[in-house]
């Protein structure tokens, strides 16, 4: 459906229900500046309207960083010369920042090096974060005089907690891949020989089970940790359990279920 190119700043494959995306800035740490953003809208549009697409795995090209997060010059200069385009930057950033978050199918970013700034951001916004133990994050902006954007403050609250979500952005101190997981800010940390290994696992795992099961599973989780309370969330979930228990899905996975047990 898609012909996934044309792209500046970034790779794309898809093959077998699997899209992978790349960053293509090695020489600069794959830094996030405008050209990449808009490169990851574009995927990240065609990808929602490719149901198609089981997984998606996001990576950095190279071995030093997933992204080192934005190129600092574009902040450069007095606040008028940014007015009014850095404000509808961070507007259409943060849109594209949670690209991830509010896509159809899992996203998993596999991460070696730097994951820093806007990478540590986008990173966040993905379902699962898997490392390497060569990897560093922090969240670099206090000591530039600004403060975290994209929503990344409440993102980061809700994976690590308040506390430590303040200690990072008050230092702007930098985190090893063990501290990281030990706060849970990244699901696994392995060897640099096992990354691909690992996440391939993920990968198969994930489409080893019932697809649609897992796409509406990641939409339950998302709208339950957006709900006021736990009995909307509850309401949402049993809607969205009869709308997956309605899929000829369901039906085939517990007819085989059944009959391997039998």
């Amino acid at each position: 459906m898609f012909e996934y190119d044309a792209y500046k700043t970034i790779s794309v494959s898809v093959s077998d229900g699997i899209a992978e995306i790349r960053f293509q800035r090695p020489d600069k740490y794959n830094a996030l500046n405008t050209e990449t953003m808009l490169d990851l809208q574009r995927v990240f549009s065609e990808i929602q309207l490719d149901r198609s697409v089981d997984v998606v795995v996001i990576e950095g090209a190279g071995d030093d960083a997933f992204s080192a997060g934005a190129d600092i010059e574009q902040y450069a200069g007095p606040s008028e010369d940014h007015d009014p385009m850095q404000k509808d930057r961070q507007d259409i950033f943060f849109d594209i920042y949670s690209g991830p978050y509010d896509l159809h199918a899992p996203v998993i970013a596999k991460i070696d090096g730097y994951c820093v700034g806007g990478g540590l951001i986008l990173a966040m916004y993905c379902d699962l974060r898997i490392a390497d133990d060569t990897s560093k994050f922090a969240v670099p902006v206090t000591d530039i005089g600004q403060i975290p954007t994209g929503g990344s403050t409440y993102r980061a609250a809700q994976l690590v907690g308040e506390a430590k979500a303040k200690e990072l952005v008050y230092t702007a101190g930098t985190i090893d891949a063990e501290e990281a997981h030990r706060i849970g800010l990244v699901n696994d940390v392995v060897a640099p020989e096992k990354l691909d290994e690992t996440v391939d696992d993920v990968v198969t795992a994930i489409q080893n089970t019932g697809r649609t099961a897992v796409k509406t599973s990641k939409q339950s989780i998302n709208e339950a940790m957006g709900s006021p309370h736990l009995e909307t969330a509850r309401e949402r979930e049993a809607e969205l359990w009869w709308e997956q228990f309605a899929t000829e899905e369901r039906r085939t996975l517990v007819d085989e279920f059944i009959e391997d047990d039998q």
